[in-house]
């Protein structure tokens, strides 16, 4: 996460005290509701419970499933951090120089186009540079022998590379969902040069397209199965559903999160 301003640090240490707990912990929920594009959060944070979710909406899960209390602590909390994202800048603006460094890697320059602004992580492997603009930009540049690419996020929250070689290569980044190939990503602008060895296995199954239209993404190295197309609404409704099931003990968190990341998938 990137520094806060002074303002940011005094207004995580204002909720800290109005919550009565660490402004640690509220930074690590900060954190998570930011990886979580604002909408939702997964948290490990041992002041609220342990391991917990929370969704836009009103969906609240914590350790303690009985604990309604707890529960009402980490939905306001989480809501007012999702507000305070939305509507203040509480983050320092990485200053523009020749050259610098941005999570511990080197850049020349602002290679990105402009009007993606600051990104929220950046790097480089081998040839390959990269840099991510979360939400609600959600872009990933890409530089390749100078050559720049920009592609649709959609819902994921990028971080790390990693690239596979043979006589093509590819890469593949880590997002909450897991690795994620950027052939799965929609093209946005550039020529998009990233190009797949065939005859070398990759963690995430191929697709190429030069449109900016969204697609489906595949992810992780098992692609989804075709389903009937379905509502963003819809969606959330089921996950709403399996949220209540879990409450009622029918779902344990390990089937919850299962069933959960396949239908976020489908956004």
């Amino acid at each position: 996460m990137k520094a806060l301003t002074q303002e940011g640090k005094q207004q995580i240490g204002s909720i800290a005290s109005r919550y009565g707990i660490s402004q640690d912990s509220v930074t690590s929920m900060l954190q998570a509701v930011i990886n979580g594009g604002g909408r939702m959060a997964q948290f490990n944070i041992y002041e609220l419970g342990g391991s917990g979710q929370w969704m836009q909406g009103g969906m609240t899960m914590v350790g303690d499933m009985f604990n309604h209390s707890l529960k009402n602590t980490v939905n306001n909390l989480c809501q007012e951090l999702s507000a305070l994202l939305s509507k203040q800048n509480i983050f320092e603006t990485a200053p523009e120089t020749a050259e610098g460094f941005i999570d511990g890697f080197a850049y020349a320059g602002n290679w990105w186009p402009s009007e993606l602004g600051s990104p929220g992580s950046s790097g480089v492997q081998n040839n390959v540079k990269y840099a991510f603009f979360p939400a609600p930009v959600s872009r990933l540049a890409m530089e390749i022998n100078g050559e720049v690419s920009v592609y649709n996020t959609l819902d994921h929250h990028i971080s790390g590379v990693s690239q596979q070689q043979g006589r093509g290569y590819s890469v593949v980044f880590s997002s909450q969902y897991g690795n994620v190939d950027v052939l799965n990503l929609p093209l946005v602008s550039g020529p998009g040069t990233i190009k797949h060895d065939t005859t070398t296995p990759l963690s995430a199954p191929a697709v190429s397209t030069t449109s900016s239209e969204p697609i489906e993404p595949l992810i992780g190295k098992t692609p989804l199965t075709s389903t009937p197309s379905t509502t963003e609404d819809d969606i959330f409704i089921k996950i709403d559903k399996l949220g209540e099931l879990f409450n009622k003990g029918i779902l344990t968190l390990e089937e919850f999160n299962s069933k959960k990341a396949e239908l976020l998938a489908r956004l």
